[in-house]
């Protein structure tokens, strides 16, 4: 993608999308926390299924500590991986609660020393919570990094770095989110849905994918 087309490529998503949120439900910051722990290789959809009713009875590090762990595991087992997920969340509680007051610490240094959380939920939770402009580069995002060539990178990392570099200041907070949500509904993995993307003029893939027969467009 040439470098005179992101700020362009930005604003019309942000036209169109002005406060993109998570599509994690969370009500404080360790709820989005754990959230986001328990959303490694799930899907939102899962985790907010079970986060609601996980979260009425216990949303607080003191409060998951009580339930324990098989307690824990109960409100969670619908999630894949609940059972190291669980084990990680209740870490994580007792070092919040030993080490921070029960606070969730805004340093990218304090989140990834929690268990279970990596560079990419620490950089959600800085972002979301704390409104700094990280990059957390899921599938989703790196896959339109990649067709776009908005910040081509054959990892994870080396599309966070690219995306670092060349997103505008001005968008830098909100990116991630306008990214996220094109790769879910619009240039999905399969088969991009080009005829229906705000962005597709800036885009590089080629050839567009054309709207199904019988479509109106």
């Amino acid at each position: 993608m040439k470098t005179a087309d992101i700020p362009p490529f930005f604003a019309t998503l942000k036209a169109a999308n002005p406060s993109p949120q998570t599509e994690l439900e969370y009500t404080s910051v360790f709820e989005l926390l754990a959230a986001v722990l328990l959303s490694a290789q799930a899907t939102d959809v899962g985790v907010n299924k079970a986060t609601r009713k996980l979260f009425p009875v216990a949303n607080t590090p003191q409060a998951i500590l009580a339930l324990g762990l098989e307690g824990l595991e109960g409100y969670i087992k619908t999630i894949g991986l609940f059972r190291s997920k669980a084990k990680h969340l209740m870490e994580t509680c007792r070092i919040l609660e030993e080490r921070h007051g029960g606070q969730v610490p805004d340093t990218r240094e304090a989140l990834e020393a929690l268990p279970g959380v990596g560079s990419k939920t620490a950089n959600v939770v800085l972002n979301v919570a704390f409104g700094q402009p990280t990059m957390a580069v899921d599938t989703h995002i790196f896959r339109v990094s990649n067709r776009t060539g908005l910040a081509p990178g054959k990892n994870p990392l080396e599309v966070e770095k690219q995306l670092m570099r060349r997103v505008p200041d001005d968008y830098a907070v909100d990116s991630h989110h306008w990214l996220i949500l094109l790769g879910r509904y619009v240039c999905q993995a399969r088969k991009p849905r080009c005829w229906e993307c705000l962005v597709s003029s800036y885009c590089d893939y080629s050839p567009k994918t054309p709207p199904p027969q019988g479509s109106l467009r």
